[in-house]
């Protein structure tokens, strides 16, 4: 296992290692182009679908049984010199790519262990889905959620059945036991959505969503608790607006609220990851040329393209490009790039990728 610093990249590929990108293909044959970015742009991490968002004409994606997986993910791995986060949203319930109907098992929601409230059993199912993802090539679970259930009305968080509870000492509880979990399958984490999104009303997929009349500091209570424990491998931001935290940008493009509050009051150190950046929040209002490069000075280290609500083949190259000219231009300090770099550097030291 080869070491590797930011030190030693050139611009290019620093920037790569910070893009985690969706693609089309289930099979190595289908897989020209999301190879060619792993070639070209150095992209850091690719995320796994079972559905086809954005074409209507077909549902398949990434996902089809067992073993197919396991070929896709280590044909790509084969081609990365820095080897990849292979990552996939394995919640559990109703957010749940790896389905009984492709070959996995079945797995239990969020709010469904939160109701037992046995965390010897959270850590039990949350085991058994992190030795399913070990198994095939999987090394970061985008999960789990510790948004709180909060509002009957929110429509993704829960309305899905996403959150272990409302009180936010059980949710940071459950939680733990999940990464505990995942740990001891050489799985990452990764706490989402961070300032909260279970006081939301609205679905930050389909727009901004405001919560600056719902949300509360109770919300940032179990990310508190798990940084303090030791147990945050990585954080996912909300795209969602408040304004007593900021008047102007939503948390994923606010350095107010992911270096402000996460990075200096709740002192996490680690990796931070966007939500998907196609979400209409960010994509109707903001833009690529705008909101990669903010997203970036707000503190965010890996920008997540699930490149599903649409599809753009050259989305990587896209990506990299405005970071690129970003830095070129001065809008970016190279040393947020050096940073971010290092910091998947050290994740994927974390999950034994690279030495």
């Amino acid at each position: 296992m080869n070491s590797v610093s930011a030190s030693n990249l050139s611009l290019r590929e620093k920037i790569g290692q910070l893009l985690s990108v969706g693609f089309r293909g289930a099979r190595p044959d289908e897989c020209a182009l999301i190879v060619r970015d792993i070639r070209e742009q150095h992209i850091g991490g690719v995320i796994l679908f079972d559905q086809e968002m954005a074409d209507p004409t077909t549902k398949r994606r990434n996902i089809e049984s067992p073993a197919q997986v396991k070929e896709l993910l280590a044909f790509l791995q084969s081609h990365a010199r820095i080897p990849l986060l292979t990552s996939i949203d394995q919640e559990g319930g109703r957010v749940n790519r790896l389905k009984p109907v492709y070959g996995f098992p079945e797995s239990i929601s969020h709010e469904e262990l939160g109701q037992l409230d046995q965390p010897a059993e959270t850590y039990r199912q949350a085991a058994a889905t992190a030795q399913t993802l070990a198994g095939l090539g999987l090394n970061w679970n985008l999960a789990p959620v510790v948004d709180l259930a909060v509002r009957a009305d929110n429509p993704i968080i829960k309305g899905k059945g996403r959150s272990f509870s409302g009180d936010p000492e059980a949710a940071a509880r459950h939680a733990a036991e999940f990464v505990k979990a995942h740990r001891a399958h050489g799985v990452l984490t990764c706490l989402k959505h961070f300032p909260g999104h279970g006081s939301a009303t609205g679905d930050t997929h389909h727009g901004l969503v405001n919560v600056t009349d719902t949300w509360s500091e109770q919300e940032l209570t179990p990310f508190r608790r798990l940084i303090e424990a030791g147990l945050c491998d990585a954080v996912m931001s909300a795209h969602v607006f408040n304004a007593k935290l900021d008047p102007e940008r939503p948390a994923t493009l606010s350095r107010k609220v992911i270096t402000g509050i996460l990075r200096e009051r709740l002192g996490f150190r680690g990796v931070v990851s966007s939500d998907d950046m196609e979400m209409k929040a960010i994509s109707s209002h903001y833009g690529l040329e705008n909101s990669v490069p903010d997203a970036i000075n707000a503190g965010i280290d890996v920008l997540c393209f699930g490149n599903n609500l649409s599809y753009d083949p050259n989305l990587a190259q896209r990506a990299a490009d405005i970071l690129v000219r970003a830095v070129e231009s001065g809008r970016v300090p190279a040393a947020r790039i050096d940073e971010a770099c290092e910091r998947v550097l050290a994740l994927k030291r974390k999950a034994g990728l690279i030495g």
